[in-house]
């Protein structure tokens, strides 16, 4: 729903605390002021820049009086209501306005403000990119989301700047275009846009996405991964590969309510899990976006909730987008609420809802060393599609990798140290260090000492777990757990099919 009904519904409704979220205030003033002049409704607004902003030279003196003073600004309402016509309503747009409700004079001033538009026709509506309203004004403030321009928006902007003939593409690399803008202000489109004309004389994506980039930079909560990673260059997770191909097919006749959701990844230590993350961004052209579970917390009450909900506000802004939480456990450990006062357990309350009822088009990827730390509500069915067990890998995939950094390192073909118990990870690092210190693989070898030693009992336990509860990456079916040190065996059912990647997205 757009920002003017939304706004025509709540003022009709009556409710005269309004807080508009927004991250672009001179749109969001813009279609205000558009409203009002169409349903004959007064507004005016205030900033700590400019003041007080009157239409009519009867107004200079009440202007001069109020200034940039905050204060002043919500006391002006009631001089400013028209009492001879109360059912005319007039809104009060004060811009920023978070900023100065840490003061228990302007807190009490609003309130009372709020309390006296019933009677009046007055609309306090506070204009903010966050909603921080204190514990006094909670009741009395409805508050809107002011959305991220949609792709028809987009693609007039795109209309607009590029004008030139062959500048705009079209079919499906304007689709791609679009894809990448979505998540992008209004403000950034067009200087997307712009920069990409410059560089390139039309529309590619790829300027699009170091802005994107930038903006999840600003955020600090996430970043953008676009790496040159495939699947070619991970050894071995066939069945796990197969499957999320086969969830992020682009068919047109599927509905939302079969809209993938994700896969979590358990496994030991170095068995590819960040990578397998990494290189399916590449194979179906969307961007992976990493988000920091850690870096949610915060300090003051009510903060990392905040940050929760605006990570993932953004991140459904990012769509057709995959979603990378590494090691998510890590992040969630404290949400018994014993250690923490609560904060990861409001925090995983959070990422649990929006797990479940999102509909974006954003596949989640979260990966997992240790299950026992993860609440039981983080595993029911609906969260993922999906629960993946990543083991050492067997005789044949460990020749695949060894082949593979051999030939990444350009090691020539030599004999093979003994890699019983090796991860993926450990067999790039003995190729690394063999490349690093010029010694030959099996003496390189000596220096590495497997996770499956050095963390033996805790690789045992996540094994015990995991059999027959997880589908086994690599050939399917449940995952039969062994935990004497022997050679893994796997039920392996028919073969997912292998499912060419998105031709909309690059």
């Amino acid at each position: 729903m757009s920002l003017t009904q939304q706004l025509t519904e709540t003022v009709r409704a009556g409710f005269t605390g309004i807080w508009i979220q927004s991250g672009e205030p001179d749109e969001a003033l813009r279609e205000i002021a558009h409203l009002c002049h169409d349903q004959q409704w007064r507004v005016i607004p205030w900033n700590i820049d400019l003041g007080l902003r009157i239409p009519g030279s009867e107004n200079h003196d009440l202007s001069q009086q109020v200034g940039t003073d905050p204060l002043s600004a919500v006391r002006s309402l009631s001089s400013l209501a028209n009492h001879d016509e109360p059912q005319t309503p007039l809104l009060l747009m004060l811009e920023n306005f978070h900023r100065f409700l840490g003061s228990a004079e302007i807190v009490q001033a609003v309130a009372q403000q709020v309390l006296l538009g019933k009677q009046r026709g007055m609309f306090l509506v506070i204009l903010s990119p966050v909603v921080q309203l204190p514990t006094e004004l909670e009741k009395l403030f409805i508050c809107i989301d002011h959305e991220l321009p949609q792709r028809p928006q987009l693609l007039e902007i795109a209309q607009e700047i590029a004008t030139e003939s062959g500048e705009l593409p079209e079919g499906d690399e304007l689709e791609r275009v679009l894809d990448a803008a979505c998540g992008l202000t209004r403000y950034e489109a067009e200087g997307a846009f712009s920069l990409s004309l410059v560089r390139h004389g039309r529309l590619e994506p790829g300027a699009l996405w170091e802005i994107k980039s930038q903006t999840l930079t600003k955020s600090g909560l996430l970043s953008l991964h676009r790496g040159n990673e495939s699947f070619a260059e991970l050894g071995g997770l066939d069945s796990l590969k197969s499957f999320c191909l086969q969830a992020l097919q682009n068919d047109s006749n599927r509905s939302a309510a079969v809209r993938p959701r994700g896969v979590l990844l358990l496994g030991v230590p170095g068995t590819g899990k960040s990578a397998f993350a990494k290189s399916l961004g590449q194979e179906t052209g969307r961007p992976t976006i990493t988000l920091d579970v850690g870096s949610l917390l915060g300090s003051l009450v009510g903060q990392s909730e905040e940050r929760t909900r605006k990570a993932l506000h953004i991140v459904d802004a990012m769509q057709p987008a995959i979603l990378f939480i590494d090691e998510v456990e890590k992040g969630l450990s404290g949400s018994s609420g014993q250690s923490d006062s609560g904060v990861s357990s409001r925090l995983l309350g959070t990422l649990l809802t929006w797990l479940n009822d999102h509909t974006s088009d954003v596949f989640v990827i979260c990966t997992a060393n240790d299950v026992q730390k993860l609440p039981p509500e983080f595993l029911r069915a609906e969260r993922f599609d999906a629960l993946f067990f990543l083991d050492l890998p067997g005789a044949e995939q460990k020749q695949a990798i060894w082949q593979l950094h051999r030939e990444q390192f350009e090691i020539q073909e030599q004999a093979l140290p003994d890699d019983s118990n090796w991860t993926g990870a450990e067999i790039r690092a003995c190729c690394r260090l063999a490349a690093l210190l010029n010694l030959p693989l099996v003496q390189a070898a000596r220096n590495i000492v497997p996770v499956a030693v050095t963390a033996q009992e805790s690789v045992k336990r996540l094994r015990q777990w995991a059999g027959g509860r997880c589908l086994c990456a690599e050939s399917g079916g449940l995952y039969n757990g062994s935990t004497d040190g022997q050679q893994i065996q796997h039920n392996k059912p028919e073969s997912y099919p292998s499912i060419p990647p998105d031709p909309r997205i690059n």
